[in-house]
């Protein structure tokens, strides 16, 4: 895979915070932040793709009311509270 330089600026404070795991966990700071980026995209791009698949179903009438949750819930803990009762 192709690689390309990106270039950022972070406080000494966090520098030094990542040194300290990249010595750890005997790694480069490169690598080290190769991996959050890439954590960092993947839950970003897991997001919208909920985002996307929820805003579908609801285009679609997927969706339950506010009322009709409420019932369930109501229904699923009455045999609890009949028994504390």
């Amino acid at each position: 895979m192709s690689q390309v330089v990106v270039t950022t600026r972070i406080d000494t404070e966090t520098a030094a915070r990542l040194g300290r795991l990249a010595d750890t966990f005997d790694r480069s700071r490169s690598w080290m932040l190769t991996q959050a980026v890439k954590r960092y995209v993947d839950e970003g791009i897991e997001f919208l793709d909920g985002l996307k698949s929820a805003t579908d179903a609801l285009d679609r009438g997927e969706f339950v009311t506010q009322d009709e949750m409420e019932h369930e819930f109501a229904d699923l803990l009455a045999p609890q509270r009949s028994q504390a009762a």
